[in-house]
């Protein structure tokens, strides 16, 4: 999909002018613009974009053109994308797990950086990988702070990061460390004690980083409000400073929902009020709201009847369910919903570009969905 597109002056001139049957996005190219310029303005490093978080086509197109050079790829189909847009970005494959098919397809296309996080994985980059690469070992802390963690599934102890990382200098790679604090983390003392924790592991190892990728994790606006992006930016500025004092490694960030969940916002029509007050939406979890189960239910919701105009009925808690023919296609908490509401009224999150159009599946023959360009930085 073209950077260029039919513009629309706002999602409510669409809703109200189309009445779309299908789940729709709304894709806001300058609220994308303008998170990229406050990440590469407040973060002092490298930024680049997780491209798991949103494969569209436009979103990397329009990163591009905001300026970002550099993107974090988990797979050979996120290589070819980003490739195939913008031949010359710097590509960092940082899911520490690859085969060696895998590998062999991020050498051909120019691959720069890599994370491992055993000494098996570590010997299968040494087979392929020129050496000179960067290989950056990623650590695991229990540290809190986030909705979720990745520590169970990536990255070694202290202990055997050190190890990991003196293996990684000998075999005469660069050598860099990298960490994730955890999805929609809004401590900055996570990212504080991480950086501590690499900075021992370090001198454990006898090694001088070269660069420290201090992960994703962002928090990104899920109705609590605006996450304070900039304290965490100081905080890992603080902390590097402090940790490795006058020659610190450089930085590299990789956020991937904070750079992408605002640009995009998402109505779902209802297809019917039940008698005992449920709605049936035409999707669910199955498709734009698979994160639901796992950090609840986006609170930035409004609903909206077809000719754009808000409902403003008494809230009532209300299920809603998913239109899939499957009895836990149900978000998980009851969600408060005008007393007025009517089919073919139109529920309307804002703040759902992050993995929505990327975990979505097909189940049942839902899950499809149209992205509609529109002017300005405002949901509606």
């Amino acid at each position: 999909m073209s950077r260029f597109p039919q513009v629309w002056p706002s999602a409510v001139d669409h809703l109200r002018t189309m009445r779309p049957e299908a789940p729709t996005y709304y894709f806001s190219p300058e609220t994308l613009a303008r998170t990229a310029r406050r990440f590469r303005s407040g973060f002092d490093g490298l930024v680049t974009f997780a491209v798991k978080a949103n494969s569209e086509r436009t979103v990397v197109e329009n990163l591009v053109a905001s300026g970002v050079t550099a993107f974090d790829v988990a797979s050979p189909a996120e290589i070819d994308l980003v490739h195939a847009i913008a031949p010359g970005a710097a590509l960092h494959y940082n899911n520490p797990v690859r085969s060696r098919a895998e590998i062999a397809h991020a050498v051909e296309a120019g691959v720069v950086s890599y994370a491992v996080d055993g000494m098996s994985e570590l010997a299968k980059l040494i087979e392929q990988v020129p050496m000179g690469a960067e290989v950056a070992v990623r650590l695991a802390l229990p540290v809190e702070g986030a909705a979720y963690h990745f520590g169970e599934k990536f990255g070694e102890a202290p202990e055997a990061a050190a190890v990991l990382l003196r293996a990684v200098a000998a075999a005469g790679f660069t050598p860099a460390m990298t960490f994730h604090p955890g999805t929609q983390c809004v401590s900055p003392a996570a990212w504080v004690h991480y950086i501590e924790v690499c900075g021992a592991v370090a001198e454990a190892a006898g090694v001088r980083l070269a660069r420290l990728n201090v992960g994703g994790g962002f928090p990104a606006d899920r109705g609590a409000g605006a996450p304070a992006l900039e304290a965490i930016f100081e905080a890992i500025a603080r902390s590097t400073a402090a940790v490795f004092g006058p020659n610190p490694p450089g930085l590299v960030c990789e956020p991937g929902r904070a750079m992408v969940a605002d640009a995009f916002s998402l109505a779902l029509r209802v297809k019917s009020v039940r008698a005992c007050g449920s709605l049936f939406l035409n999707d669910g979890i199955y498709g734009a709201l698979a994160e639901a189960p796992l950090m609840g239910t986006l609170q930035t919701m409004r609903v909206l009847a077809p000719d754009g105009s808000p409902r403003r009925g008494a809230p009532v808690a209300r299920a809603i369910f998913g239109p899939t023919c499957d009895s836990v296609d149900v978000l998980p908490e009851k969600l408060p919903i005008p007393a007025d509401v009517q089919e073919e009224d139109y529920l309307f999150f804002s703040g759902a570009g992050a993995y929505s159009t990327a975990t979505a599946t097909q189940f049942n023959g839902y899950g499809a969905a149209d992205i509609v360009t529109i002017r300005g930085g405002g949901p509606l």
